[in-house]
């Protein structure tokens, strides 16, 4: 049984195992470790983590997520669009004008009435 022709996969697979985990590893080993109160807590949205499981807190913290996930989506079918740009010709170019055209307005509309604004 021949394995030279599995040698490119493995040697993929050392190398992106390498590039990955490598640059964690010196990270712990060589990273300064000053720990603090305010580095140690945790944030994610605003209070604190171990509270009261039924206090109210600000759902904008979820608008933004969600504007977030919406405008990110929209962004990725920007891809595909440059990459088959020579194959759909003017009428795809147009096409994508419009839908970024109506993104941007959708922005605008977002900014303008205050939902990316955290107080």
């Amino acid at each position: 049984m021949d394995l030279q022709p599995y040698l490119p996969v493995i040697l993929f697979i050392l190398v992106g195992v390498g590039v990955g985990v490598a640059p964690q590893v010196l990270g712990f080993v060589l990273g300064p470790n000053r720990p603090d109160a305010a580095k140690d807590s945790p944030y994610e949205c605003g209070f604190e983590a171990f509270e009261d499981a039924r206090m109210k807190f600000d759902v904008r913290y979820y608008l933004v997520a969600i504007l977030f996930i919406l405008f990110d989506l929209e962004i990725a079918f920007l891809f595909p669009w440059a990459v088959a740009l020579h194959e759909i010709g003017p009428s795809g170019f147009w096409a994508m004008m419009i839908f970024l055209t109506i993104l941007v307005v959708g922005f605008v509309y977002e900014w303008k009435r205050g939902a990316l604004d955290w107080e």
